[in-house]
């Protein structure tokens, strides 16, 4: 097995590939642009963008496989080493010209979720994380806010926009965190939401509808950073299609509360 340094190198390097590329591009015009569902537009430049890192990730390592979220969506999860990517994370960002865009690329090593990188194409920032090697931006190490009390709490959110069914409970936990905290942000991309968490800029986040791609390479930066993730029930597996909440350890508590009373 790779150590889990060699694989944040490889998974370095292949989201600046993609990050480079990115920046290099127009955003094409809506005419070029096609709906995967309500909301959810994908261009070439994901796919692209995933091509580029998939062809990175394996040729680096060979016999590692890659569940990406426009090219193998349901690709094999089983194995040694499983890559999770997301190529474009905050497509409409990109497409808008909104400067809040990432790669992000996570390695599961043997059933666990070990290695995280985050890039910030916008800023070309890097965030990385390996289990046990802690969280960091650059060299600089991250650790999570060491706010206690909600009322000083800044918190990210994300809308259900893909599910509106989703939306009324969605609206009644806003309301909640919205009365108890200090503020709320929606930026458009979990992944450096979760990044912004594990640097102590945020103190929580929630979602109530992520892929896997959107949250696993953020979630290996919260945890290494000193933060709880888990799903709304509680649940710390969150690589599948549902809910997250995360924070630094006091925030988490706080708003597993508020939500599951909201």
């Amino acid at each position: 097995m790779r150590d889990l340094k060699d694989l944040v190198d490889v998974a370095r390097h292949a989201a600046a590939r993609a990050a480079t590329h990115l920046r290099g591009l127009e955003p094409p015009a809506p005419t070029d642009w096609t709906e995967k569902a309500r909301h959810d537009f994908v261009t070439e430049a994901d796919r692209a963008a995933e091509r580029l890192v998939a062809e990175t990730l394996t040729a680096s390592v060979p016999g590692s496989t890659v569940v990406g979220e426009e090219l193998t969506p349901d690709g094999p999860r089983a194995g040694e080493i499983v890559w999770i990517v997301d190529p474009l994370d905050g497509t409409t960002n990109f497409l808008h010209r909104y400067p809040q865009y990432a790669v992000s690329v996570a390695c599961v090593v043997r059933g666990a979720l070990g290695v995280g990188v985050v890039h910030d194409v916008a800023r070309d920032i890097v965030y990385w994380a390996a289990s046990g090697h802690g969280a960091w931006q650059g060299e600089r190490r991250l650790r999570v806010s060491g706010v206690g009390e909600p009322r000083h709490a800044l918190v990210g959110t994300g809308f259900p926009f893909k599910e509106l069914p989703a939306l009324r409970r969605y609206l009644d936990q806003f309301a909640a965190v919205m009365g108890a905290a200090s503020g709320i942000r929606r930026a458009g991309s979990a992944a450096l939401d979760l990044a912004d968490l594990a640097a102590g800029r945020f103190d929580a986040f929630w979602e109530l509808v992520l892929a896997p791609w959107d949250v696993a390479a953020g979630v290996v930066l919260v945890r290494e950073a000193g933060g709880v993730v888990t799903t709304l029930e509680g649940e710390p597996d969150v690589l599948r299609h549902g809910s997250i909440v995360a924070g630094n350890p006091r925030m988490h508590a706080w708003l597993m509360e508020l939500l599951n009373k909201s």
